[in-house]
């Protein structure tokens, strides 16, 4: 197989490798997707044939994201989309609680996006600051 890319292609290429494969495999310890592994060091050791040295670095012997990659943003831009799913999961899931978790249709649709909606704003406003959680001891 043959892809032609301009060396600026090539590097938001593996920006999308390094994303996809922290995804897909970061929270999962020894049980990892091996084969989305071995993709991402051919391109880091393709990226170190084409002079993009300070991108990529040995670990046992095998290519990987150099620590200067990984600092040079990228995470930043993975925090960015976690802190977004996370609070459209969030608004989600307390919407449909407040709705009794009842399958949503074309007659409750638009309380739930309303619902959503109300969630959102209060977590742009004020992050999880109240939200609160009752304890036994509260």
């Amino acid at each position: 197989m043959e892809l032609e890319l301009s060396r600026k292609q090539f590097r938001r290429l593996l920006d999308m490798a390094y994303i996809g494969n922290w995804i897909l495999n970061s929270t999962r310890g020894e049980d990892r997707f091996a084969d989305y592994d071995e993709v991402e060091t051919l391109l880091f050791r393709k990226a170190r044939e084409l002079g993009m040295d300070a991108l990529t670095e040995d670990w046992h012997g095998v290519a990987v994201p150099s620590q200067a990659f990984a600092a040079g943003g990228i995470h930043d831009a993975i925090m960015d989309y976690e802190n977004n799913v996370f609070f459209d999961i969030l608004a989600e899931d307390l919407a449909r609680r407040d709705m009794d978790d009842v399958p949503i249709d074309e007659h409750n649709y638009q309380e739930l996006a309303e619902r959503i909606e109300a969630y959102l704003t209060e977590f742009d406003q004020h992050g999880t600051d109240h939200i609160l959680v009752e304890t036994e001891n509260s």
